[in-house]
């Protein structure tokens, strides 16, 4: 049970990470930026959801 919650909380953590790339693209000032690099943040949580789904699978 506890790599399905770990699952759920990656693909939380992902979706969180697309809205705010999303809202960082459409920012109406470029010379605003931030420190947190939200495609990678993004990217690396799809992939902790498919490893914790991967083994809450083989359990």
């Amino acid at each position: 049970m506890g790599w399905w919650i770990g699952a759920a909380g990656a693909m939380l953590v992902a979706v969180w990470a697309g809205v705010a790339d999303w809202r960082r693209q459409r920012r109406d000032d470029l010379d605003a930026v931030g420190w947190i690099d939200w495609r990678t943040l993004h990217v690396l949580a799809l992939v902790a959801t498919a490893l914790c789904a991967a083994l809450a699978w083989r359990r």
